[in-house]
């Protein structure tokens, strides 16, 4: 073995350059590899490691405590199919006013009465100041992104004593809008008592509902008054990495094909130019089993130095990429639970050089069963046969010599050039279907932007005390038109209301002004002009099954109006439905404006009108529209992605263009003993790849053509939101021929410093190595 590791150790050093792109290559590859599967791992459940960090509940049930006592509920815990249980907490319903929604909140609270954060199921991040333990103490459910400066402030309750906020827990699983000391709850009228179950099966909606059948099946009738399923939750919490998850799955899986096709490429392409030292070694008197574990040996040291170093390199990559990946409305739900999970670094620490080991195994074995002579002349001598027809064929047309060799040397060596047109043409569908998510993910950003620059939002909130505005309704919407750069502005109002013979609940939205479409993108029928006409998003009609043409009645208290589907629009919120103001009214004739909805002339500076805004009127508070975020972060995080794969299929190009000009060096001497020059070496040398790259382009577009056409939708439809068309026909003329060099360029890239470093070669070095 001692004999082994010198001649291993020695041909590393003796191979400098093989050694360097077998290490840079696997570096890459892995780096990509576990940037990939920690992608894929977490696009899979993200919410579902958040949720079992704390021990969330599956069922969240409310009981009538005028049916069934605490005693009785508390039995329920030790009924077969439950795993743990926490509770009874008495629980309120309160109502506050609009300033709360500073704080995060809406103005229907459910408050819990609980002694702690800790216990069985339902375990609270208490991330910032303390639990609440004495009157008029609370803590609010709010994620640890959000600031503490609200910490000591008082939140104003109409019907109940007045809540300091002591303290900041998170609930994922929000059981909870609010918790109070336990002896705190009795003051603000608690009507329902809170168990939070976990069972031994919660696999499904349906396992779910028999379980909590199960437990419930001796209480009294009608004790069981609403429950909540995690996996609803789920649902709703998960929206933003399901929009994610297609698009990454399919990076990830193009990015794992490639590096195992690099790699492969590259260990298989270095032991078959090595068959010569192998014949050498075999004279020395190395025995087939001595060579083979020499050839091993040398392939797996830059293999393994670069999968440790590929490893440590992802997952610094990993962390940062995560957080822009996964930033957005549940950044604070996925912020400890997305990252590399250990069985990625163990996969691709033992995976890639296990695929290194495969990839040289089958030409060494191959090779360590000829004798010396075959083997050192399998290294050196000119391959006949191969590709000399076709260069013959080449030769008599009138392409310039450089270029007519160069096109019929990939032929030469099938296996090598098939492998690294593979990666060629994942490199071209990559950057293929980037650019075609980057332009559909524009287009969605862009849409409605330019209909208003401004919000006004009715109110404000200072030092614990809400600010009323000091101009009615028509006065304000009057002041908002007058200030410089304003030129059309539309009211907003919002009411929660019911639809007939279902507990949903709707957020109405009625629009008054000048654009009463506001942003929203119009993708089937009309936008209302009448009472009683509503648009509705996409995501309440799959939710109801309702479509376009179709009725349904609304109702809010003693009120009620039959109102008209007109319209689709392009909006996730399974709940909202937009509406005109008159139809609004009818349903809540006192309901005012919560936010105006400014567009500015064209030059116009958001922040100045904001300023203005502010002045004229301390009660309101004026907020420019910010970027889309959510464009910026698939666009971005594609774009990293797609370069990271181009480059990992330039460095393929890059070692088969060094083998070749490895194998060819005799060739080489030849030609440029016979006046070749050293500018047309290198233009042979990146034409044999530019043929390759052109092949790629030619099957690379219409791939990633596909994975658009197929990702895209799904991204759209893991959200509920229906696309219009011209937001998917993305493939215009000049996009494909902006595309058309992409395979070219990355062949180009990779072939550039070979053909040069093969151009400075002598005659006299080519014989002496000979």
């Amino acid at each position: 073995m001692r004999a082994v590791w010198r001649a291993a150790r020695a041909a590393v050093r003796r191979r400098r350059l093989q050694t360097l792109v077998i290490a840079l290559v696997t570096l890459t590859s892995t780096a990509a590899l576990v940037v990939a599967l920690g992608l894929l791992d977490a696009a899979s459940a993200p919410f579902d490691r958040a949720f079992g960090k704390q021990r969330g509940a599956h069922v969240a049930a409310a009981f009538d405590p005028a049916r069934v006592s605490d005693a009785e509920l508390a039995r329920t815990a030790r009924q077969p199919g439950v795993e743990a249980a926490a509770g009874p907490f008495a629980q309120a319903a309160v109502e506050l006013p609009r300033a709360t929604m500073n704080f995060g909140l809406g103005t229907d609270l459910t408050v819990v009465g609980r002694d702690g954060p800790a216990g069985p199921v339902g375990r609270l991040d208490l991330w910032a100041g303390r639990w609440a333990t004495g009157p008029g103490e609370v803590v609010l459910n709010r994620q640890s992104d959000w600031s503490a400066d609200d910490l000591g402030k008082k939140l104003r309750v109409p019907a109940g004593p007045d809540l300091t906020v002591v303290g900041f827990a998170f609930d994922l699983g929000r059981t909870a809008d609010a918790w109070v000391a336990p002896e705190q709850i009795a003051a603000l009228h608690p009507t329902a008592t809170q168990m939070l179950f976990r069972f031994t099966d919660a696999s499904s909606q349906d396992r779910l509902r028999a379980s909590l059948a199960a437990v419930t099946d001796g209480l009294p009738p009608g004790a069981l008054t609403a429950s909540q399923s995690y996996l609803t939750l789920k649902q709703q919490i998960g929206s933003s990495a399901r929009a994610y998850t297609p698009y990454l799955m399919a990076f990830g899986i193009l990015g794992i094909v490639v590096a195992v096709l690099i790699v492969a490429n590259v260990v298989s392409g270095a032991v078959i130019s090595g068959f010569r030292h192998i014949g050498i070694l075999k004279a020395l008197g190395f025995t087939p089993g001595q060579v083979l574990a020499v050839y091993l040996t040398m392939i797996s040291v830059p293999a393994v130095a670069g999968c440790v170093l590929g490893t440590v390199a992802g997952n610094l990559l990993a962390r940062p990429f995560f957080e822009f990946v996964f930033m957005g409305p549940d950044a604070g739900v996925f912020h400890d639970s997305v990252g590399i999970a250990p069985w990625v670094n163990v996969l691709a620490l033992l995976g890639m050089p296990g695929v290194c080991l495969l990839a040289a195994l089958a030409p060494a074995a191959r090779a360590h069963r000829l004798p010396a002579a075959r083997a050192i002349s399998a290294g050196s001598a000119p391959r006949a046969g191969r590709a000399l027809g076709i260069q013959r064929r080449l030769a008599g047309s009138r392409l310039p010599r450089s270029v007519s060799l160069g096109v019929g040397l990939p032929f030469a060596r099938p296996g090598r050039s098939a492998l690294t047109l593979a990666a060629v043409v994942l490199g071209v569908t990559s950057v293929t279907f980037a650019t075609g998510l980057a332009a559909s993910m524009t287009r969605f950003g862009e849409a409605g932007r330019d209909a208003y620059q401004v919000t006004v939002y009715v109110g404000a909130y200072k030092d614990g005390k809400e600010i009323r505005p000091t101009h009615t309704d028509p006065e304000l919407e009057s002041l908002l038109r007058s200030l410089p750069g304003a030129e059309e502005v539309t009211a907003r109002t919002d009411i929660e209301v019911r639809m007939a013979g279902s507990a949903q609940e709707v957020m109405l939205e009625g629009r008054r002004g000048d654009r009463p479409s506001l942003d929203s993108v119009l993708t089937e029928g009309r936008w209302m002009h009448r009472t009683g006409e509503v648009v509705a998003g996409s995501a309440f009609l799959r939710r109801n099954d309702l479509r376009v043409g179709d009725r349904f009645r609304l109702e809010k208290g003693d009120r009620h109006e039959t109102v008209v589907i007109v319209g689709q629009y392009m909006h996730n919120d399974r709940r909202l439905v937009v509406t005109g103001q008159s139809t609004l009214t009818v349903l809540a004739p006192e309901e005012k404006p919560i936010a105006y909805h400014v567009k500015l002339r064209d030059g116009a500076d958001q922040a100045a009108y904001a300023r203005a805004a502010r002045a004229a009127d301390p009660g309101i508070s004026p907020d420019p529209v910010g970027a889309n975020t959510v464009t910026q972060t698939i666009v971005g995080s594609a774009s990293v992605l797609t370069v990271m794969l181009a480059v990992v299929a330039s460095l393929g190009v890059f070692n088969t263009a060094v083998l070749n000009t490895r194998d060819r060096r005799r060739d080489l001497g030849m030609l440029k003993s016979i006046g070749m020059t050293p500018r047309q070496v290198t233009a042979m040398t990146v034409t044999s790849m530019a043929v390759l790259g052109a092949l790629g382009t030619v099957v690379g577009i219409p791939l990633g053509m596909l994975g658009h056409e197929l990702v895209v939708p799904r991204m759209a439809d893991a959200v509920d939101i229906t696309l219009p068309a011209y937001m998917t026909d993305v493939w215009q003329a000049s996009a494909l021929l902006a595309l058309a060099p992409a395979g070219v360029v990355i062949a180009v890239l990779g072939a550039y410093l070979p053909g040069r470093r093969a151009a400075r070669l002598t005659v006299a070095q080519v014989l002496h190595n000979e």
